[in-house]
């Protein structure tokens, strides 16, 4: 699970593991959980996204089935910069077949955009044909959305396995 600094990531992390909203800080290095949900285990790792921390994410593409990428969909600044993030991962070899679902959080903030607005601008509609993708609103601190998500990939993911 990776997206830009203060997206959610963490939160949503532990809104799985333990089905509550946590007190995080900023994710220095990374948060590895198992994650089992419906009969599925996860290995989720929540790796940091401050600028000095991200050309460490391609360390943890070896045997990733499922891309999980958040965003804060209230931060319209950061949205270009979050697009070429997913879009480098994208690109590497290594993700060539992972199924990609983009959780667009923080739906409960006044000026959020809608999933497809953050699909729009993260050009999802351009991806490959052979990409399969969602993208899912969701809001960590109620955990709204997060199910569905999961769901989605989960299913997608067996496919693979």
């Amino acid at each position: 699970m990776v997206g830009l600094d203060a997206a959610g990531k963490t939160t949503i992390l532990y809104k799985l593991k333990f089905g509550e909203t946590v007190a995080t800080l900023p994710t220095i290095g990374f948060n590895v959980e198992t994650v089992e949900y419906r009969n599925i285990k996860f290995t989720v790792w929540d790796v940091g996204g401050q600028t000095r921390v991200r050309p460490l994410w391609q360390y943890y593409y070896s045997g990733t089935h499922g891309l999980i990428f958040v965003v804060d969909s209230s931060d319209r600044d950061r949205l270009g910069e979050a697009k070429e993030e997913l879009w480098s991962m994208l690109n590497s070899p290594e993700l060539k077949d992972t199924v990609l679902l983009v959780l667009a959080n923080k739906q409960d903030q006044p000026k959020a955009m809608k999933p497809s607005e953050v699909a729009d601008g993260f050009e999802l509609h351009n991806l490959p044909s052979s990409r399969i993708w969602k993208i899912q609103g969701t809001c960590a601190v109620n955990g709204e959305g997060i199910s569905e998500g999961l769901d989605w990939l989960g299913k997608e993911i067996a496919h693979f396995l």
